[in-house]
């Protein structure tokens, strides 16, 4: 059976919660992503999104410079590494998740993303069911 540590992506960009949001649109554009975990040394705090500093941020007429605690989301769903796959999927499939951070005793280990399902073609159907159904919900949901 095929474990989360198996197919996570472990060289994840992240930014502590005092990082602006000008410098987390900055990475976002740099490294072509819209998803960042939200670390206190290696311990998951949160996770901040290009909706984030949309939503919560820009159009709120918050500055750039105000700190990732203004916008990010806490209380994200998160997995542990010695997770199955088949399980992962069912979680994101249900709950209509696209990506989740991988977390050991409070530590960043990685991301899961819809994606690591689809590429290494492991659960493919349910990746690709899952996938199906948050598009066309329009849900980017990735807390709860």
């Amino acid at each position: 059976m095929r474990k989360i540590a198996d197919i996570m992506s472990t060289d994840c960009v992240t930014l502590s919660r005092s990082a602006s949001i000008t410098e987390a649109a900055r990475l976002m554009r740099d490294h072509d992503i819209g998803f960042i975990p939200v670390v206190d040394g290696r311990k998951l705090v949160g996770v901040v999104t290009d909706r984030d500093l949309v939503v919560r941020g820009y159009a709120d007429n918050r500055s750039g410079s105000e700190s990732l605690d203004e916008v990010l989301t806490s209380g994200v769903r998160t997995v542990p590494s010695d997770m199955s796959v088949d399980e992962a999927a069912s979680i994101m499939a249900a709950e209509q998740i696209r990506r989740l951070p991988v977390v050991n005793d409070g530590h960043l280990e990685g991301i899961v993303s819809i994606g690591d399902l689809a590429v290494r073609e492991i659960f493919v159907n349910e990746a690709g069911e899952a996938l199906s159904e948050i598009s066309e919900h329009g849900n980017s949901s990735y807390a709860h």
